[in-house]
């Protein structure tokens, strides 16, 4: 399937046409180790997509290093790698669904948007190489703590955005996921980001998902007629005003 639609179209039509599916406040369920079980088609969020400003605590602000808030005020969406189908990286999202799937020793996400990629989240107690190979989605390591499955990032290269704002990174990017399960229905998900490379502090994001039913990842191949860039100009009109 080709690339016709826009991605920040996509986006908004993912977003306005969500709706709850039956059963979402039945309890989440358990693999046999007793565990939460996270595996399950998601929806994405969309303050993943344009702006992680917004997945702040109300009245906080990004902690940009002055040269990395004039890198994303001059960085234009036609240069954004993702619209180029490059990968998101990581906390981004594309406007598509993503799917966990859960193992003992492997937690997967999978996703359907951009170039079909993938990360993995190795749960068999390994630490990081030693020596790093700088990648778009880094080096994943994985734990639980009670029922919250915490993931520990490191290794990024510097390539991706963050967002379609155009906030940056660095390699020095770490990055702590906690994801946790409430119910059948529902993913809550808090992200630290720690980069002295190009924030004064690390920071807090917070997001959700909701359960998709009834559907399942499709093959979508962004290189395949992507129509996308030729018609961005500027900013996108979703950004006009996130920096003054």
């Amino acid at each position: 399937m080709g690339s016709i639609l826009t991605a920040a179209a996509m986006a908004a039509l993912l977003f306005i046409s969500s709706r709850p599916a039956a059963g979402q406040t039945k309890p989440a369920p358990r693999t046999a180790d007793g565990k939460t079980d996270l595996s399950g088609l998601w929806s994405p969020d969309r303050n993943f997509i344009y702006d992680i400003a917004s997945a702040l605590k109300p009245g906080e602000a990004l902690p940009l290093q002055p040269w990395a808030l004039k890198l994303a005020k001059d960085r234009m969406s036609k240069d954004d790698p993702e619209a180029n189908c490059l990968p998101a990286g990581v906390p981004r999202m594309a406007p598509y669904p993503w799917r966990i799937l859960q193992t003992p020793t492997l937690t997967y996400f999978l996703f359907e948007g951009n170039i079909h990629s993938y990360r993995q989240i190795f749960m068999d107690g390994r630490g990081h190489p030693k020596d790093l190979n700088p990648t778009w989605y880094g080096d994943s390591i994985g734990r639980w703590e009670g029922d919250t499955l915490v993931v520990d990032t490191a290794g990024f290269n510097d390539k991706f955005w963050f967002d379609f704002a155009g906030h940056p990174h660095t390699e020095k990017l770490r990055v702590i996921e906690r994801y946790r399960r409430p119910d059948f229905g529902h993913l809550e998900f808090e992200v630290t980001i720690d980069d002295p490379g190009a924030y004064t502090k690390p920071f807090k994001l917070f997001g959700h998902s909701t359960i998709e039913i009834g559907t399942d990842i499709i093959e979508y191949i962004c290189n395949e007629n992507n129509q996308d860039v030729i018609h961005i100009t500027g900013k996108d009109s979703e950004l006009r005003g996130t920096f003054p």
